[in-house]
């Protein structure tokens, strides 16, 4: 049952029809909920009236209200276009009553909070199936539902650190600079939010095929681990725990950045062939027949000399000069772009990335990201922004209560 009537757009949407019951908040259940809104799924926020999610207060920066005050942190921007925001406080019993009225017609629920909490609530997963049995339930955790860190939160930064990312970020021991680093963006809870929104769509197709949902228990350590990728397969092949090569890569060269005469840019030179291309192009032919760099394996090996072979070469030019050179070349590179220049690249047009005009950036209207995937016949529709706090309360409390449970929810407090 979805709270408002399908009309004509509805049918292009992917996921029209399906209702989300969003309980999670900060990062990653709101990311896998916003990639459910993106493909036209109606979501239903949950927040504490007066407060809300916890990364509206994340800032500076705001984004400036139509008076001039500070409204929502762009933090809570990011992760929560296409949604309705209902104000319950489900701490009350008469807020735990709404909210699993609004469980018993959902089609999915995301949530969040620490292994037990919901169930002193009767919303815990037995408690919600006992009304829906066809209801795919997400628990998005730190460290998931079982195993001797089950009990603790988990915030992005611990779990990068504690998952073994940050082993293989920053600068390599006994160079100049700081030892492990995190990403410069919560890469774990967005992997967790990815990997939850997947497993929610595989869990749904079931539920539809069947009649019956499930529990799908997501951790944030689980999915980083599983995304240490090549990182962690090379440990497993060969027995010995990567180590920090700073923008280098283990098993390809060069794959790092390099200084021009000007500034650093990037080479990402993936086989023979295209290293064969570079040597041309920088004046070098001999070094693509040299013992030590003439494929992949060998240039890997005797990294620490083919660096100092590449670098006075190509210090001789800028950096724009060697991309326009390498581009030409067939070889691949790039420039190291702030935020800034990325989002004003022509492709972020071409590819219609920003929702919005470019002049309104830093306004009480700013451009927004889209839904990044491209769809041949049933495109993510056009966004609406991340709602402001309660402004969907009555429209979704009139959908799936009576009357009489909206007073009650009122007069108990546990609503506004």
């Amino acid at each position: 049952m979805s709270a408002k009537k399908q009309t004509s757009e509805d049918v292009t949407k992917l996921l029209a029809g399906v209702v989300v019951l969003d309980l999670s908040r900060v990062l990653a259940g709101p990311w896998a909920t916003q990639f459910l809104g993106d493909l036209g799924a109606e979501v239903i926020k949950i927040e504490r009236p007066g407060r809300g999610d916890d990364t509206r207060q994340w800032g500076p920066p705001f984004v400036r209200s139509p008076n001039g005050g500070a409204g929502d942190a762009a933090y809570f921007q990011c992760a929560n276009r296409n949604k309705k925001s209902v104000g319950i406080d489900f701490s009350k019993s008469e807020g735990a009553a709404a909210v699993r009225a609004i469980a018993k017609k959902a089609h999915i629920l995301v949530e969040n909070f620490k292994v037990g909490d919901l169930a002193r609530k009767g919303l815990d997963y037995q408690s919600i199936a006992s009304i829906n049995p066809g209801i795919v339930y997400c628990s998005i955790t730190g460290f998931g539902q079982s195993g001797p860190h089950s009990g603790k939160a988990g915030y992005d930064f611990m779990i990068q650190a504690m998952a073994g990312l940050m082993s293989v970020t920053g600068q390599p021991e006994g160079e100049p600079g700081i030892g492990p680093t995190k990403v410069g963006v919560a890469v774990s809870d967005i992997f967790a939010g990815m990997y939850a929104a997947a497993s929610i769509l595989a869990a749904l197709r079931h539920a539809e095929r069947t009649g019956k949902g499930q529990h799908i228990d997501v951790a944030l350590f689980d999915c980083q681990v599983a995304t240490l990728a090549n990182q962690a397969s090379n440990y497993l092949t060969s027995g010995h725990a990567p180590t920090r090569l700073g923008n280098a890569h283990p098993s390809i060269a060069p794959y790092e950045s390099f200084f021009a005469s000007d500034q650093p840019f990037i080479l990402a030179v993936g086989n023979d062939s295209q290293f064969t291309n570079l040597c041309r192009a920088i004046g070098a032919p001999e070094l693509a027949d040299d013992a030590r760099f003439s494929t992949n394996p060998v240039r890997v090996v005797n990294r620490n000399a083919l660096r100092p072979a590449l670098e006075p070469l190509l210090m001789k030019k800028t950096a724009r000069q060697w991309l326009e050179i390498l581009a030409n070349a067939g070889v691949p590179a790039g420039p190291i772009n702030s935020v800034d220049v990325a989002l004003a690249d022509p492709q972020i047009s071409a590819r219609n990335l920003l929702e919005g005009d470019a002049s309104d950036i830093g306004s009480a209207t700013p451009p927004f990201m889209r839904h990044p995937v491209k769809y041949s016949s049933t495109p993510a529709h056009r966004p609406s922004r991340p709602p402001e706090l309660g402004a969907d309360t009555d429209e979704i409390l009139h959908s799936f209560l009576t009357s009489d449970e909206i007073a009650a929810l009122k007069s108990a407090g546990a609503s506004e």
